[in-house]
């Protein structure tokens, strides 16, 4: 174990720091999850069926710890990322596109209606919900195509909005999210298992809620598409615009008998790393769970407060670790390869100009920072310097949103293959 202080090398706080995200990413594991939950869920073993559905990143693992844990009988389906399922025997489990959706998620999620067909009150569906779910479950309401949702997603995703205000947009032009799926199983019981990728944890939010009621409209909806500017197929306006595309509210009588339960959280995995981190003997402060806003802007005020810590040891004392989690967004201005964590971390590097004794990894624990198969990236104080000498250049790469491509130059990326878990982004950054 290396003794914190300022003789660190760069080898030794990258493996930190990368053994810090593997413990992120292993606490949010549904293996570790569900086995303890179920139960308590009171699912049905004699005279009503156990029918499990699902959507996200995660809800293959989700389904398989289910199916390696619970003994009585079961069937269902579940719609996962390509490259993220999981091998299961009783749960059938259906590959499609993510963040953009595509003609297999949307012929999966026609068959997961025709699985209410027949459910009766002494049934139970058992929904796992987990981050990408917004893609997957792709349902456009009458009168718009998968052409048109792909649009909306695209619009959506280049915008600069929050994740819950691509969200609000999504449910209300969606035949699936914002409690309409849970709509289609009443008179059955609904339960759902929630791995949250969201700030604030807030169900609604997770997926879109296909299992809980919204409370927000298609005014609010509009008024989002307004705000940032979105180019809408003109189908899409004229349902925002009619109240044509209003999701089911929470005081639905079809949703009496669904209840959630979250199962891991961006908190717990921050938690996780954080006692790895005081096992290494550094002090850890989590400054928060749900820290949104511009990448590039949080970038730059995590560098003030990280130089602030290394020159005049206030407000915390080094060396220490800061953990943060949460979900920025990326307004797209060039023609880069994206991804909001490496993003964050290219503007914190040319903040910092190569500042002593300050590391930092951001990555987002799916493994999939945008549309990029890399998790995220690791500064040390000679990235900028490395990166100018393989005639690289950061501020270019900022401006033109091609940050994946100035780790890869300098082989500093993070890639960690489907992490087949969602809890969201993982900062850290050491002051040694």
């Amino acid at each position: 174990m290396t003794t914190p202080g300022r003789t660190m090398t760069s080898a030794q706080a990258g493996d930190l720091l990368r053994r810090l995200f593997a413990t992120a990413v292993g606490a949010a594991q549904p293996a570790l999850a569900i086995p303890p939950l179920l139960p308590a869920l009171s699912l049905p073993r004699q005279g009503g069926r156990l029918v499990v559905v699902g959507a996200g990143k995660a809800s293959a693992a989700m389904a398989k710890a289910v199916e390696d844990h619970w003994d009585g009988p079961l069937s269902g389906l579940v719609i996962t990322r390509y490259g993220y399922a999981e091998p299961c025997q009783r749960i059938e489990i259906v590959e499609a596109a993510h963040p953009v959706p595509d003609q297999a998620g949307l012929e999966a999620t026609q068959r997961l209606f025709r699985l209410a067909e027949g459910l009766s009150e002494q049934d139970t569906v058992l929904c796992l919900i987990s981050g990408g779910g917004s893609a997957l479950l792709a349902a456009p309401l009458p009168g718009l195509t998968l052409a048109d949702k792909q649009q909306v997603n695209q619009a959506l995703l280049t915008s600069g909005a929050t994740i819950s205000e691509m969200n609000v947009v999504r449910r209300h032009l969606s035949a699936v999210k914002g409690g309409r799926l849970a709509a289609a199983f009443h008179p059955a019981r609904v339960v759902t298992l929630v791995l949250s990728d969201v700030p604030g944890d807030n169900p609604v939010d997770i997926a879109s809620g296909p299992t809980v009621g919204d409370p927000t409209t298609c005014a609010d909806a509009l008024a989002i598409v307004r705000r940032y500017g979105l180019d809408l197929p003109a189908a899409a306006l004229d349902i925002l615009t009619s109240g044509a595309g209003e999701s089911v509210k929470p005081d639905d009588p079809r949703l009496q008998r669904a209840e959630i339960h979250l199962i891991a959280t961006p908190l717990m995995a921050l938690e996780a790393a954080a006692a790895v981190g005081r096992e290494a003997g550094f002090a850890v402060h989590i400054l928060g769970d749900a820290l949104e806003g511009e990448a590039r802007d949080v970038g730059k005020v995590m560098a003030g407060l990280a130089r602030h810590v290394a020159r005049h040891q206030q407000p915390f004392t080094a060396p220490c670790i800061l953990l943060s989690g949460g979900e920025t967004t990326v307004t797209v201005r060039g023609n880069g390869r994206g991804g909001r964590n490496v993003e964050f971390l290219l503007s914190l590097a040319i903040t910092l100009a190569g500042e002593a004794g300050v590391y930092g990894l951001a990555a987002d624990t799916d493994g999939v920072d945008g549309r990029e198969e890399v998790a995220g990236a690791v500064i040390t104080p000679d990235t900028l310097d490395r990166a100018l000498a393989a005639g690289v250049r950061p501020l270019e790469a900022l401006d033109t949103n091609d940050a994946h491509s100035f780790f890869a130059a300098i082989g500093d990326q993070v890639t960690t293959g489907p992490t087949r878990t969602n809890v969201n982004d993982f900062r850290a950054i050491l002051v040694v």
